[in-house]
Order: C-alpha cells, then structure tokens, then sequence
C-alpha cells in the first residue's frame, strides 16, 4: 500500500507542477489532483496499521505500558524531527526565493510524527487501564472513536471555533491557517489528518485479533465490503438536506469526505491483500513493494526534482504527454533509488569494519 501511495504521489505531484496553459483545465488534471487525496490518507492509515503491529509485538513481549509509550512516542518525536529537517532543506535549496515561513509549514512528514506521538499517548492511557483479552478491543475500540472525534470537529475547528488566540504557527498544526488568515487545504493540520492515523490504528489492532488472525481472507473481505458500504453511508448522508455544520466544505472538512476516504482505504487494503496473496504479487520483484519499503527516502528525494530548484522540466510550462514523460522517468528514477537503497542498507557498517580491521591489525 505504500507503494500505491508513493505512485499516487508521484502523479499528483508532476502533473500539479509541471502541466501549465490549457493542461491545467483539462479533465485529466481534474482527474489526476482528485488522486491526489489519497496519498496522505494512505501513509498517515498505514502509520496507524504499523503503531498497532509495533504495539502489539511490545506488550506481548511483557513490557510495560510506560516503556511502550516511550518508545513509541520517541519514533513519532524522530519523525516529527525529519518534517522540521525537511522544511529546513527545502527552505535552504529555496533560497533567497522561499519566504522564512515555509520554515514553519505543516507537511506530511510532520503530521505522520506527531500522530504518531498522540497514538502513544492514546495507547498508554489505554494500556494502564486495560487488562486480559479484552485489551486489543479496548485499544481498537478508542482509536476509532477518536478518529470519529477528530473528523467531527474538523469542520468547527476551520471555522467558528478556530483557536485565534493560538500564534500563528500553532494553530496552523491545529487547522493549517499557515500565515496567511485563512486555513489552506493544501497543508496537513491534526484536524482531519490524524484521524486517518487512527482509524488505521483501530484497523491495525483488529487485524492482530486471535479471530482475526484465523480468518484472514474473511477479515479483509469483510473490510472491502465495509469500506463500500462506507462510502455509501457517507454519499447518502451528503446527499440529505439537513447540515449539522453552518459551514459545509466538502472536500476540505466534511466527515462525510473523511468517511469516502475512509471506505476507499479498506477497499485498497483489501484488494492489495488478495494482490499479494494470490496475484501478482506472488510472482517476484514488484515495483510497488521496493518503493514501498523505502517511501520515506523516495518522497524526500522525489520533491526536489519535481517542486524544487532541481525540476526536471519546467514548472507550469508543459503539455499532457511532456509531464507523463517527466512522470516515468521519476518513477523510474525512484525506482532505481529505492533498489540501490535497499542493496546497500547496512553496507557501510559492514565497509567500516573491514577498513578499521585492517587498520587495527597495522
């Protein structure tokens, strides 16, 4: 599923800042940013999947509810640590052009940290509370509820109840109000985003169940049909005349959005279980698995070469088939990275040893 996401990314990305005149007003740009909502979800949903793997492993192993958190925690603190090193770099490679407050600007890498900070904090409070069997429901159970909060108050919290009185820079973590007075939907704010991390979190703890882990197929069955029905339940409830919110913005805020989202999420996950259990991901190399095995680095490197001072092709200047061409090539190009990263993973360590071994030895 990282794979995908990095794919998704990748197009969203070249087309947004590479197609330019009548390009940009075509139905294929409409349909290639309308892609481009997934990717987030998806890294932030399977975040989510992976701190319930992580959890889990770690309270099986008998330790304590205060050192998972600190582990945890710590992961998602490191993370956070990497969006703020980005934005340096990015704002570096920018410069003199780049303004100093895109030193300050929320991105994924900042929101896949910090949500991983609060799931630590949620399975802590979680994990001293609960006991015996019942523990994983528990953490399910309260990772989905938050991610329903959080989804319902996304719309107040862009709107009438907007914390003014926060700086700038916070509550930019809060709504991406960013500098500029307004909340952006083109940055990535706790509300809605964590919600995602949430809902893979619950997804995560499910999966692991006793039940679950005897009935995989059924399980993964069971959540495509659900995501459907999700989405669904979310077009129906958009479609009714009664609004709970003075303000509607369905692509931005709406939990009815956040719920489509939702129900595309377990629809994917489902059909990349069967991919990899009886498609073609049975059959050796997959592209989509490398890249997703090293997604952080191919969306650190990937940016600079499609948004930044070292664009491949000439940002807002291109036509449909010039832009595809500049596409593959990064696709290729990350591809290549990611399996040279992969190859080399650990090669260094092994390099110095054999260099200080013959030194020691003179």
């Amino acid at each position: 599923m990282r794979g995908l996401a990095c794919v998704l990314m990748f197009q969203t990305h070249c087309y947004d800042s590479w197609l330019g005149g009548e390009a940009r007003k075509s139905t294929f740009f409409m349909w290639s940013q309308l892609g481009g909502t997934l990717p987030a979800p998806l890294f932030l949903f399977l975040a989510g999947i992976s701190f319930a793997l992580v959890t889990d492993k770690l309270r099986q192993k008998g330790i304590s509810a205060d050192q998972i958190a600190h582990t945890t925690i710590r992961r998602g603190a490191e993370i956070f640590g990497l969006g703020l090193l980005f934005r340096v770099q990015e704002y570096a490679f920018g410069f003199p052009w780049a303004p100093w407050s895109d030193l300050l600007r929320v991105d994924i890498l900042n929101m896949i940290g910090l949500s991983m900070v609060l799931m630590g904090v949620a399975c802590w409070v979680v994990l001293s509370l609960a006991r015996g069997a019942q523990t994983r429901l528990a953490l399910a159970t309260t990772a989905a509820g938050i991610g329903l909060v959080i989804s319902l108050l996304t719309p107040l919290l862009w709107t009438n109840w907007r914390p003014h009185w926060l700086p700038w820079p916070l509550e930019s973590y809060v709504n991406g109000v960013h500098n500029l007075g307004t909340p952006q939907p083109w940055l990535f704010p706790i509300f809605p985003w964590t919600a995602f991390a949430f809902v893979g979190l619950a997804i995560g703890f499910v999966v692991l169940s006793e039940w679950a882990r005897n009935r995989q197929a059924t399980i993964f069955a069971l959540a495509g049909a659900g995501g459907i029905g999700l989405i669904d339940l979310a077009r129906w409830l958009d479609r009714r005349p009664e609004q709970i919110y003075a303000v509607y913005d369905f692509w931005h805020t709406s939990p009815n959005f956040f719920l489509i989202r939702v129900g595309l999420l377990l629809v994917i996950l489902a059909a990349i279980y069967g991919w990899c259990r009886w498609g073609a991901g049975q059959w050796g190399f997959s592209p989509m698995i490398q890249l997703g095995q090293t997604s952080l680095l191919v969306y650190w490197v990937h940016i600079e070469f499609v948004y930044g001072r070292f664009s491949i092709l000439h940002k807002r200047a291109n036509d449909i088939r010039t832009a595809s061409l500049g596409l593959l090539t990064i696709f290729l190009s990350m591809l290549v990275l990611s399996v040279l990263r992969t190859k080399w993973k650990g090669r260094g360590a092994e390099l110095w040893a054999q260099f200080r071994g013959p030194a020691q030895a003179g």
